[in-house]
C-alpha cells in the first residue's frame, strides 16, 4: 500500500468505525426496544423525579415513567424520522436536479429559481412554515422536514449531472435515438449515487435534530409517545432539579447525529479524490 492509501486508510477507519458502531447500537436498540427496555416507556413505574439509581438506571420523569426505556424506544421514532425524512428530500431533489442539470434551459430557470427560494429559509423555519401548513404530529414532521431538505439535494445532484452530460457516452446514446429518460435512468443517475449517499448519510443526523427540535416546541410528537426531542422539553422546567430527564434524551439525540456526521464524513473522504489525495 503506498503512502497516500495508508495515510487516506489512517483517516477513514476511526470515524468510519466509531460512526457505524454507534448507529448499529442505536439501530439494534430499535429493533429490540420492546424486549430489552426493563419497563412499560409510557406505564408510571415509580415516585415522580426519582434519581439515577440501580433500579433506574436514568432515573424517572415528572409522571414517574423510566427514563432509559423511554429513550430506548425513542430511537425508534427519532431515527424513522431521520431516514424517512431523507429519504423524501432524497427523492424528490434527486428528481429535480437529474431534470434540471439533464434539460436546462426554462425547466433549469425554473427548478432554481424555486430551490433558491426556499434555500433562502434555514432549514427548521422552512419545516415549521410546512408544519404550520399540515398541522402537527411526527407524520407531518417527517413530511416538513423532507421538504426541507429538497433543495439541497436539487443543487447537488444539477452540479454532477451538469457534468456527466458532457461525456461523449452521453451523446453518443443520443445520437442513437435514445429515449432522454432512459438516459437519465441508465447513464446519468448510477453517476450521482456517490455524493448521493453522503449528502443522505450527512441529512440523516440533521434531520434527526430538526425533528428533535420541532417536537421540542411542540410541534412534532406529543405525549405520551417516548420521542427525544418531547422528552428533553417536558424536563427542561425542572432542570435544575431532575437533570437527568432532559440531560439523557439530550445525550441520545447527540451521539446519533455524531455518528451519522462521522460516517457522512468518512464516506465523503474516501469518495472525493480531493479530499483522498490530501
Amino acid at each position: 500500500m503506498d503512502t497516500v492509501e495508508s495515510r487516506r486508510t489512517l483517516n477513514i477507519n476511526p470515524s468510519f468505525v466509531i460512526g457505524i458502531s454507534i448507529l448499529i447500537v442505536w439501530i439494534v436498540i430499535a429493533i429490540f426496544a420492546d424486549q430489552i427496555s426493563p419497563y412499560n416507556p409510557i406505564k408510571t413505574v415509580a415516585g415522580a423525579r426519582e434519581a439515577p439509581s440501580a433500579s433506574f438506571l436514568f432515573g424517572t420523569d415528572r409522571l414517574g415513567r423510566d427514563v432509559l426505556s423511554r429513550v430506548m424506544h425513542g430511537s425508534r421514532i427519532s431515527l424513522m424520522l431521520g431516514l424517512i425524512s431523507v429519504l423524501i428530500g432524497a427523492i424528490v431533489g434527486t428528481l429535480f436536479g437529474i431534470l434540471s442539470g439533464y434539460y436546462g434551459g426554462l425547466i433549469d430557470t425554473i427548478i432554481m429559481r424555486i430551490t433558491d427560494a426556499m434555500l433562502a429559509f434555514p432549514g427548521i423555519l422552512l419545516a415549521l412554515v410546512v408544519i404550520a401548513s399540515l398541522g402537527t404530529g411526527i407524520i407531518k414532521v417527517m413530511i416538513a422536514v423532507g421538504i426541507s431538505t429538497i433543495p439541497i439535494y436539487a443543487r447537488l445532484i444539477r452540479s454532477t449531472v451538469l457534468t456527466v452530460r458532457e461525456q461523449p457516452y452521453i451523446d453518443a446514446a443520443t445520437l442513437l435515438g435514445v429515449r432522454d429518460i432512459v438516459i437519465m435512468y441508465r447513464h446519468v443517475l448510477p453517476n450521482t449515487l456517490a455524493p448521493l449517499i453522503v449528502l443522505s448519510t450527512l441529512q440523516v443526523g440533521n434531520a434527526i435534530t430538526i425533528g428533535a427540535g420541532l417536537s421540542f416546541l411542540g410541534m412534532g410528537a406529543q405525549p405520551p409517545d417516548a420521542e427525544w426531542g418531547l422528552m428533553a422539553a417536558t424536563g427542561r422546567a425542572v432542570l435544575g432539579k431532575a437533570w437527568w430527564i432532559s440531560t439523557f434524551p439530550g445525550i441520545a439525540i447527540l451521539t446519533a447525529v455524531m455518528a451519522c456526521n462521522l460516517l457522512g464524513d468518512s464516506l465523503r473522504r474516501t469518495i472525493d479524490p480531493r479530499i483522498r489525495l490530501r
